[in-house]
């Protein structure tokens, strides 16, 4: 009979200990962007799971446990399975959550668990995470369209009208100022 203090989890620890890796992994911005886009391919949302039984398969099959350890566990896994490396401090953080879940599940005590399965979901955090990003694309799109913009010459009317030029000749780049077409805007004419 092994001693009561023994690093071992029964069964029904094992599997509040394994809703809670889900849990974890399941606000796991960068893991769940990943399953999202499509990173790891049309298996995105099995590789995440898979990741979660990979991890519950350390904690059962390590004797002795380094947080090291379980962050190169994790960074492997995203690297390999979602093509991605994380370098945002969350693989740290994710590991240090789950080896207190885990310290807490050896010791009967299930509150960081009961605290996860609490929080908001972390759906939320994901599409603010894709706001924050996409803001971020079109502030860059309207930045390099202010840069590329091109001042045209200004004409007056009886200028273009009297004598209309299809094309500019190029300046000293190589560069013509093309002007739009007109469009008769869906309206019919008779």
């Amino acid at each position: 009979m092994e001693p009561s203090n023994s690093r071992a989890l029964s069964p029904e620890t094992v599997a509040k200990f394994s809703e809670g890796i889900a849990l974890v992994l399941s606000r796991w911005t960068a893991l769940q962007m990943a399953v999202e886009n499509g990173w790891g391919g049309r298996e995105s949302r099995q590789k995440s799971s898979d990741l979660a039984d990979s991890i519950l398969s350390w904690f059962s099959q390590s004797k002795d446990q380094y947080i090291d350890d379980l962050e190169n566990l994790l960074d492997e896994e995203m690297a390999t399975s979602f093509n991605t490396e994380i370098e945002d401090g969350s693989v740290e953080e994710v590991a240090e959550q789950l080896m207190v879940m885990h310290e807490g599940c050896i010791e009967g005590n299930y509150e960081s668990i009961e605290k996860i399965r609490n929080l908001v979901p972390a759906t939320n955090a994901v599409r603010q995470s894709k706001e924050v990003i996409s803001d971020a694309a079109d502030e860059s799109s309207d930045e390099e369209a202010s840069d590329m913009m091109v001042d045209e010459p200004v004409m007056s009317k009886e200028t273009a009208t009297s004598n209309p030029k299809p094309r500019e000749m190029p300046d000293e780049e190589g560069w013509s100022v093309v002007a739009p077409k007109q469009r008769n805007r869906g309206r019919k004419s008779g």
